[in-house]
């Protein structure tokens, strides 16, 4: 019986590592895509906080794949992704807001089901409303955002990131990384868009 029980809490140890692992590697994912967009609106902002690395090996990989394919998606529907908060009418001012804005956005995204495509939506909202908490003086909240987007992988996508290996499956989307490169991760997330206009109405009406 003794034995049993030291077998049970060694597996609810392990899951519980694996989710924490899962959730630490999201948010380090989050912080380098936000942090490009940033970069890229000539804007700045410091990614790095107490205790969490700069992506590495593997992680790093996945990170550039995050971002081509956010890039693809962008490319799509350029306007979808930027001017996040005035689409949604919130101001970033107010933590609460930011917070329950994001997860309301994240959790629409996903209603019809997860796909590389959407997980690359919800990274690229978070971008979006980073970029407007940065350009309106609210840096602060991108690390809100961040924590955000963490809890929102733990309770909402841990289960479909464990069935695919972890965040490695995400580079079995693209061939290679030329930008000329379209693949059929693109058929997938052609429509997310869509979706995303939905879940602006539907938190709009709310």
């Amino acid at each position: 019986m003794r034995d049993i029980k030291m077998f049970r809490r060694s597996a609810f140890t392990a899951e519980m590592m694996d989710v924490f692992e899962l959730v630490l590697q999201s948010k380090e994912l989050c912080r380098d895509f936000i942090h490009s967009r940033i970069i890229r609106e000539g804007l700045s902002w410091s990614k790095i906080e107490p205790d969490f690395p700069e992506s590495h090996g593997s992680l790093a990989d996945v990170s550039m794949v995050l971002l081509k394919l956010g890039d693809e998606l962008e490319c799509m529907r350029p306007y979808v992704y930027r001017n996040i908060a005035k689409q949604l009418n919130i101001s970033v001012a107010v933590e609460a807001v930011v917070s329950e804005a994001f997860l309301s956005v994240a959790t629409q995204i996903i209603a019809m089901g997860i796909t590389w495509g959407k997980v690359v939506a919800i990274y690229a909202v978070a971008a979006g409303l980073a970029v407007d908490c940065v350009r309106q003086g609210h840096p602060v909240m991108v690390h809100t955002i961040v924590d955000n987007l963490g809890e929102f992988v733990r309770r909402r996508l841990v289960p479909w990131l464990r069935k695919r290996g972890g965040w490695g499956d995400i580079l079995n989307c693209v061939v290679n990384m030329d930008s000329s490169a379209h693949t059929h991760w693109l058929l997938a997330a052609f429509f997310t868009w869509r979706q995303f206009l939905k879940t602006v109405f539907v938190y709009l009406t709310k």
